[in-house]
């Protein structure tokens, strides 16, 4: 039977239009190599990490994983906070498909909640595939987020509400950060926030068949990314669920999570089993499928009608989360 692609929201489709001339729907590792040298353009937007002003902004080498090098944390401390005391923290992990980004890209969004909600933002730089594959990336997400537990003081943060944001790619590690936290007893984040997270390396839905070809980041796409990050083992039956959450057996004893996807993009199928899997045993979830919407539509055409009805709703589970 074939499938047939769900439609793009009308306005984010003339947007898509727009987005195609500087992303292509089809990644190929020529085409991470080209974002990483700057002859194709930046594939997500990086932004001013003083949110002009609002925020101080420092990097920090910290240490890595045994044997590992130092990670770089972004520290983002709001330059007059409106209440007195630790401030939440948001410790966010960038997108790029596993293969491009650093720890500027995408945080403006992040920064945007943590101006509403008074909170400090703190952005981890990972080392990339293919040159690094799993467990690199794990490995040095999960160093930056037991530095910042640990000296979240220091940084006028409180260690007991630390939330784990990441989307795309960074939506996948975020997930399998949280599988690690909670299997090794250790940092117990307040929350999960889960954009279009990248999560199942089968890449086999309903969803990435459907929008073979469409898009942003299709379906032969994704099988770079993750085949930059796994290699042969990429589809096979040892993929640890911290590289690929969906591959978790138990997806109980997690801290609540907010999740959202398009309706027209490769990650819709997997998204949605997250989320219900994490109901099934008993978690706490809001899933929510914008109609219409492409991988990274809130990122990629901020001011469409959709992206804002997207962020609202990001701010506002952050905002209940943390009482705010």
């Amino acid at each position: 039977m074939t499938l047939v692609p769900p439609p793009f929201d009308p306005e984010l489709s003339a947007a898509l239009e727009l987005v195609k001339e500087l992303m292509p729907t089809t990644f190929t590792l020529d085409t991470v190599r080209a974002y990483r040298d700057g002859s194709l353009g930046a594939p997500l937007e990086k932004t001013d990490p003083t949110a002009g002003g609002t925020f101080e902004a420092e990097n920090r080498l910290v240490p890595g994983a045994e044997g590992a090098p130092g990670v770089e944390l972004l520290i983002c401390r709001p330059v007059a906070p409106a209440t007195a005391g630790p401030l939440p923290v948001l410790y966010h992990v960038h997108g790029g498909g596993m293969v491009v980004g650093d720890n500027r890209t995408g945080v403006d969004a992040v920064l945007n909640w943590a101006a509403e909600l008074d909170a400090v933002v703190v952005s981890v730089e990972y080392r990339l595939a293919p040159e690094h594959p799993y467990p690199a990336a794990m490995d040095d997400v999960l160093a930056g987020v037991l530095w910042t537990a640990e000296h979240a003081e220091e940084i006028g943060g409180d260690p007991e509400r630390i939330v784990l944001a990441g989307a795309s790619a960074g939506g996948g590690l975020t997930a399998g950060l949280a599988l690690l936290l909670r299997d090794r007893n250790g940092v117990q984040p307040l929350g999960q926030v889960l954009l279009c997270p990248m999560l199942d390396d089968r890449n086999d839905t309903p969803s990435a068949h459907q929008m073979a070809g469409l898009g942003v980041w299709d379906q032969a796409s994704n099988e770079v990314g993750w085949t930059a990050l796994l290699g042969d083992r990429r589809g096979g039956p040892d993929v640890s669920p911290y590289a690929a959450p969906a591959r978790a057996e138990d997806l109980s004893g997690l801290p609540p999570a907010f999740l959202d996807v398009g309706s027209a993009e490769t990650f819709r199928d997997e998204v949605v089993t997250y989320a219900s899997r994490i109901w099934q045993a008993g978690g706490v979830a809001e899933l929510h499928v914008w109609p219409g919407g492409f991988h990274g539509f809130d990122a990629l055409a901020p001011q469409a009608a959709l992206s804002q009805a997207a962020r609202a709703a990001h701010v506002a589970w952050l905002r209940r989360l943390l009482g705010r």
